[in-house]
């Protein structure tokens, strides 16, 4: 039998089939009603989550927010004040990080300096007392798994960035961890490389079947790699989904711009049936957003869309069909054009407020256009009397 075959949790490093496991739908790590604090500062407040058996998780949010807390808290570095942590159904709350079953990859790799390749990969196991014939044949097919056969004499000194965040990956899965926990392991990367490691690391933890929690503050990252993203704001889990139900369905004003929807527009409203009427103003024509059973209610609405989503268009030059049907059309003028690659960047002046809309031809600056958002694309949250957006999910589609 291979040496890293753990039951039937996960196929062999060497071998097997590199297609995704099928995954136990069952909570395997259990964040109950954690809190954490220094002081008179809390930092986590009674945060719950449920991650399921070989699920990719990532942890996403702006520096601050409580991401790394919360995964320091789950590996043991960090006692919660109050709440529990579970894994597979044992409370490991009281337990140290070596007796939870986890390996944590940190930010610096913090890889030993004076020891090689294979030394740094096979120290855990040194640790736990394994026979050396046993680790010298774990760290040979750790370092093939990972592209670093040949390395194995060279000190960390002597490695490119991500060959030292692959040695650091693999000193974590050379004890066999039952969960993975990743504290932004990619920020030290250049972009190009940081591209292709986060895609290896994924297809990785598809193949070994492992359970992996992931802090990122990069969104993108987040989006390509894991199953579900949480995402946390001030120390609180404002909405946890799939990287399309958060891209496409978000649940507040705060979500809706951290997926991208950083264009903000104030619009007032009336229903008739299932339809929202956007009132007529100097910077929007009226519109009819359909509401599709989304429950859009109140008169005073905060309409958020994304750069890329949006359609830029001469004043008068829009075909009928395009002005009535489920869409808002902005009134606005061009302020200043820019080429970052693919399309041309344009910010425009609605009523005082910048806009920004990616467009595939350029509108020079001075021109009066048209911002025209199909209603698929546009979120709307309800603005309360106090100026406050609703934190209701309310998407227009």
């Amino acid at each position: 039998m291979n040496a890293f075959a753990r039951g039937n949790a996960a196929p062999a490093f060497g071998g097997g089939s590199s297609e995704p496991l099928a995954r136990d739908t069952s909570s395997f790590l259990q964040v109950d009603g954690v809190s954490v604090g220094y002081g008179a500062v809390r930092v986590l407040d009674g945060l719950d989550l449920s991650v399921r058996r070989g699920e990719f998780v990532a942890l996403l949010g702006s520096s601050g927010c409580g991401k790394t807390t919360l995964l320091r808290t789950i590996a043991g570095f960090i006692e919660p004040r109050s709440g529990r942590i579970l894994v597979d159904g044992r409370d490991v709350t009281a337990l140290p990080p070596d007796k939870r079953g986890m390996a944590l990859v940190f930010q610096s790799y913090a890889l030993w300096p004076h020891m090689t390749v294979a030394q740094n990969i096979g120290y855990g196991l040194k640790l736990r007392s394994m026979p050396r014939g046993q680790i010298a044949s774990r760290v040979a097919e750790i370092q093939d798994l990972l592209g670093l056969k040949g390395l194995e004499e060279r000190k960390p000194s002597a490695l490119s960035g991500g060959q030292r965040q692959r040695v650091a990956l693999g000193r974590a899965l050379a004890i066999q961890p039952d969960i993975l926990l990743l504290d932004e392991p990619l920020s030290n990367l250049d972009a190009r490389i940081r591209i292709t490691v986060r895609h290896e690391i994924s297809a990785l933890q598809r193949r070994l079947g492992i359970t992996a929690i992931h802090v990122t503050h990069d969104r993108e990252e987040a989006m390509v790699m894991a199953d579900r993203i949480v995402i946390l704001d001030a120390g609180e889990i404002v909405q946890v989904g799939t990287p399309e139900d958060l891209f496409n369905r978000p649940k507040s004003p705060f979500v809706a711009a951290f997926m991208g929807a950083d264009n903000v527009v104030e619009l007032s409203a009336s229903r008739n049936g299932d339809v929202l009427h956007i009132a007529e103003t100097d910077t929007n024509r009226a519109a009819a957003i359909r509401d599709n059973g989304r429950n859009l209610m109140g008169s005073t609405f905060e309409g958020r869309f994304r750069a890329e989503a949006a359609e830029l268009h001469p004043v008068g030059a829009l075909p009928a069909e395009m002005v009535a049907d489920d869409a808002l059309l902005l009134v606005g003028d061009v302020t200043q054009v820019s080429y970052p690659g693919g399309l041309w960047r344009h910010l425009v002046s609605v009523g005082g407020r910048i806009v920004v809309v990616d467009a595939p031809r350029v509108f020079e600056p001075g021109s009066k256009v048209f911002v025209r958002i199909p209603g698929q694309s546009l979120f709307l949250f309800p603005v309360a009397a106090s100026g406050a957006s609703s934190s209701a999910p309310q998407k227009a589609s």
